[in-house]
């Protein structure tokens, strides 16, 4: 059962925050990566590339969490336990919409050398489990 967001939680990650994903290695290691986040109701949206190491866990063993901790309230944060869907389709749509909120530009513009991506992936992550102090 996807759980809800709190309508706290939706408006900081409808700002500029940086959240951290985290995966499961091949060994059972977690791999963390920062990254950039849209929403969709109560799904978060992330995009990677073909090829990279959190692509890879994912499609592997789909379990993820994020972790949001605004940068000018950390003692706000919240964790969110869920389960990613991959696919292509939107890759480049979502990867422009993240790259004009996070740096008002977009991303072959933020990004020259973006033309050399693998091709991009939308990670959408519905939770199961939402802890923390948001």
């Amino acid at each position: 059962m996807a759980a809800e967001l709190s309508d706290q939680l939706k408006d900081i990650l409808d700002g500029p925050v940086f959240v951290t994903i985290a995966t499961i290695q091949p060994d059972g290691s977690p791999q963390l990566s920062p990254v950039w986040v849209a929403r969709d109701g109560d799904d978060v949206l992330i995009s990677t590339t073909v090829g990279r190491q959190k692509e890879k866990n994912l499609r592997r063993d789909p379990r993820v969490t994020v972790q949001v901790q605004p940068f000018d309230n950390p003692y706000t944060y919240a964790e969110i336990r869920g389960t990613a869907t991959l696919t292509t389709e939107g890759g480049q749509e979502l990867i422009d919409q993240l790259s004009v909120k996070y740096t008002g530009k977009p991303y072959a513009e933020f990004n020259p050398a973006a033309g050399e991506d693998a091709e991009r992936v939308v990670v959408r992550v519905t939770a199961r489990k939402v802890v923390g102090r948001v």
